[in-house]
């Protein structure tokens, strides 16, 4: 059962989930990708609720959001290892990483994009800025340590349209 929430209400939860793992799912004429992330936030931007989430443009779903207004995040808060390391490891340019990770969808209540079933946390959020990073103002030792190989993350900012629990 799926019951809507505060933004915040399991704020908390939502950034401790995140860095074990959350999925992050876009869809574009009919395309439906999800990926893991393990790096974002949730807080309050130009009076909105914001949740922040960063995409290297090496990323099939970059290439998806890009062409998107929106995205989700699902937050399992146990459970999902494995279908977590399937869609942080795999590329949805070579398979459909929902179907080959054993995961369901669920759709969106405000936008076109589906959620990951079984999670308990879910976001639906509205692209409302993005900003590709540089080093121009990064510290060096985050450059140093995080960016070494690959380039830089593009960083979209999502007004939480609806939050859920999902019971």
């Amino acid at each position: 059962m799926i019951k809507e929430i505060s933004y915040n209400q399991y704020a908390e939860q939502a950034i401790e989930g995140v860095s074990k793992g959350a999925f992050l799912t876009t869809a574009v004429d009919g395309r439906v990708n999800t990926m893991t992330i393990a790096w974002g936030s949730i807080g309050s931007i130009w009076a909105k609720p914001i949740f922040t989430v960063l995409v290297r443009p090496s990323r099939y779903t970059y290439q998806l959001i890009e062409q998107s207004d929106e995205f989700t995040v699902s937050i399992p808060l146990k459970g999902m290892k494995e279908a977590l390391a399937l869609c942080g490891t795999k590329s949805g340019r070579d398979l459909d990483k929902i179907a080959a990770a054993g995961l369901a969808t669920l759709p969106g209540r405000k936008g076109k994009t589906p959620l990951i079933a079984g999670c308990s946390l879910h976001y639906e959020c509205k692209i409302v800025y993005k900003q590709t990073m540089t080093n121009q103002h990064l510290s060096p030792e985050i450059d140093a340590v995080k960016y070494s190989v690959e380039g830089y993350h593009t960083m979209y900012f999502g007004e939480i349209a609806a939050a859920y629990t999902e019971e």
